[in-house]
């Protein structure tokens, strides 16, 4: 009797979601995506209602409004942080920049999201938020403008992911080119932190994005020994002619997870995709001006 009625007391939400003046939409995503045994979810009107409520317990999930200005937000993610420290906070904004964006990753936001955004991908966040270890430290910003950033990650997928937001929401580019960006900029990611990494949270890849007047690089460095391209069984870019998934038995035999096509992905999206000697350190190159990426692939 008495585990009964002990498992019945864990079924009581025992973690609190703080949303602010969410819209009907937000409001779905977010009680969808999380467990009403385990969380429960509590609605405030504006920011300042939002620092008074965790001044008087713990928050351990908050999501801004739309409504709100990222600098407000990131102001209200100072404050908290003061009192809570690891209080995983999620920026929704109508309008943001780099900077923006920037002062939200220096402060640790746990992700942030500019209109239009796919239900889908805050979805997956607020669940990556909810479900994670209890650790913010993932990603830190070594040096930033809004044209040069210089960042390292741990070898994490949740970081992982949450770096790929935070890239797609600084590049200042039309739609296609930014998730062909996006896109690339993760399979090279997931490469690096899987295969030099090893999934090791207390390993760091360095990544720089640089956006000049022509062009978007991003750069990558893992903390592997390295490989060569002619040589990495686990990637599709090997398979002989006569056996075009041969890499998939490969890495079905040595335990990785599905997948193998990363590089070949990025290469379609970006116009130059620049391996170092040693095969630890990639450039994903877009060219924004068509005549500058046609030259590229001629001579490619």
């Amino acid at each position: 009797m008495n585990s009964e009625l002990h498992l019945e007391n864990r079924l009581f939400p025992v973690r609190t979601a703080l949303v602010v003046d969410a819209n009907p939409d937000v409001d779905a995503v977010l009680s969808a995506a999380l467990n009403p045994r385990v969380w429960q979810i509590r609605h405030v009107s504006n920011n300042f209602a939002a620092l008074a409520l965790a001044e008087t317990g713990p928050c351990d999930l908050i999501l801004t409004s739309e409504k709100t200005s990222s600098k407000q937000d990131v102001e209200l993610l100072r404050m908290i942080r003061r009192i809570r420290p690891h209080t995983r906070l999620i920026i929704l904004t109508d309008v943001a920049t780099p900077a923006d964006v920037i002062s939200s990753m220096r402060e640790r936001a746990f992700s942030f999201f500019s209109s239009p955004f796919s239900s889908d991908s805050l979805a997956g966040m607020i669940r990556s938020a909810a479900e994670g270890p209890c650790w913010d430290e993932g990603i830190e910003v070594l040096s930033a403008t809004p044209n040069w950033i210089r960042l390292a990650a741990s070898c994490d997928l949740r970081t992982a992911e949450r770096l790929v937001q935070f890239i797609r929401e600084i590049a200042e580019l039309p739609d296609t080119e930014k998730e062909d960006v996006a896109t690339a900029f993760r399979e090279i990611l997931l490469n690096a932190i899987e295969h030099g990494g090893h999934f090791n949270p207390n390993e760091f890849v360095e990544i720089s994005y640089i956006r000049s007047r022509h062009m978007v690089m991003c750069r990558v460095k893992d903390p592997g020994m390295g490989f060569s391209l002619d040589q990495i069984r686990h990637s599709a870019l090997s398979n002989p002619p006569e056996d075009p998934i041969r890499h998939a038995t490969y890495r079905e035999e040595n335990g990785l997870r599905p997948g193998g096509y990363g590089v070949l992905i990025a290469k379609e999206l970006v116009d130059e995709l620049i391996y170092d000697e040693k095969g630890n350190e990639v450039l994903l190159i877009k060219y924004l001006d068509k005549v500058h990426g046609k030259l590229a692939k001629e001579n490619a």
